[in-house]
């Protein structure tokens, strides 16, 4: 078996932590250097739920893709949330491991396994990183379609293709609008917008879309909107990054055995349609909300 800091060196590779942003908090959380390393559990967020499946599933490492502390502490008292979850792992021998704008840069990225998981072609990084001489690494990925469809169609591909959650999708634009080209972005992406403008794409997808970034795109022209759970776009991570280290164990002879978390950790648990005002509504004749 190797040690842990072996798996890491060869996840540091992968995802190397310089090129994470420098807001960013990446890299390993907590784990005994020398410790042996057999089991593995990728999951997007280091919460609660997913320390106490690393315990049921045996895990040495637990790699997500969210920081754990993302903004600094100065506690890890149990009492806390994030103090527990390090309590949880530490008590159980379990290191923890993050690869966050990382791997959203990486080649094969984040978005990678999101268009992968859509079924489109990649054809180049939204936002190339000047630092990769081969213009693959960067934000986000430009993506074409093999058979042109409707908005509406790709949104619907969208729900049926990425994980299910309560938000499900949401879209901006005309549904019938024909869509070849799409660009794409696991995770919050409406800071990306003038790059999407730059790409010329049809339609973009991506998730946390906030109202005035999406109104002010909806305005400078045609492009569709589809908006998913930040979680749903980036789960499908997990399990490209799971193969990633199934290469690096069976070269190199290790027998990692990984696994990717399904524990839904979105944190939205219900969606409630909206109805349309009362039309008889002799208080408010224009329909318009008070």
């Amino acid at each position: 078996m190797p040690a842990l800091i072996d798996v890491i060196a060869a996840l540091d590779a992968l995802w190397p932590p310089e090129r994470a942003e420098q807001w960013d908090a990446v890299g390993t959380v907590c784990g005994d250097p020398q410790a042996e390393v057999s089991r593995v559990l990728f999951a997007v967020d280091p919460v609660q739920e997913v320390a106490d499946e690393a315990v049921r599933l045996g895990a040495d490492l637990l790699i997500t893709h969210h920081p754990l502390y993302l903004r600094g502490t100065t506690t890890v008292a149990a009492g806390t949330f994030k103090g527990r979850v390090v309590h949880t792992l530490i008590k159980n021998d379990i290191a923890l491991h993050v690869a966050h704008t990382n791997a959203d840069r990486a080649d094969p990225g984040v978005s990678d396994a999101l268009a992968g998981a859509l079924d489109l072609r990649v054809t180049g990084p939204l936002v190339p990183d000047p630092a990769d001489p081969d213009g693959r690494r960067g934000l986000g990925r430009i993506c074409e379609l093999e058979t042109p469809q409707t908005l509406a169609a790709f949104a619907r591909r969208a729900a049926a293709r990425l994980p299910a959650t309560a938000q499900g999708i949401r879209v901006a634009g005309d549904p019938e609008r024909t869509v070849r080209t799409v660009a794409v972005c696991g995770g919050s992406g409406d800071g990306l917008f003038d790059a999407v403008r730059a790409a010329g794409v049809d339609a973009y997808l991506t998730a946390d879309l906030r109202h005035h970034p999406a109104s002010e795109a909806s305005q400078h022209g045609p492009l569709g909107l589809v908006d998913a759970a930040h979680w749903a776009t980036e789960w499908p991570w997990t399990e490209q990054a799971a193969a990633q280290l199934d290469e690096i164990s069976d070269r190199h002879g290790w027998g990692l055995r990984t696994h990717v978390s399904r524990t839904v950790t979105d944190p939205w648990t219900a969606h409630a349609a909206s109805s349309s005002p009362a039309s008889d509504d002799s208080d408010n004749p224009s329909g318009a909300p008070n």
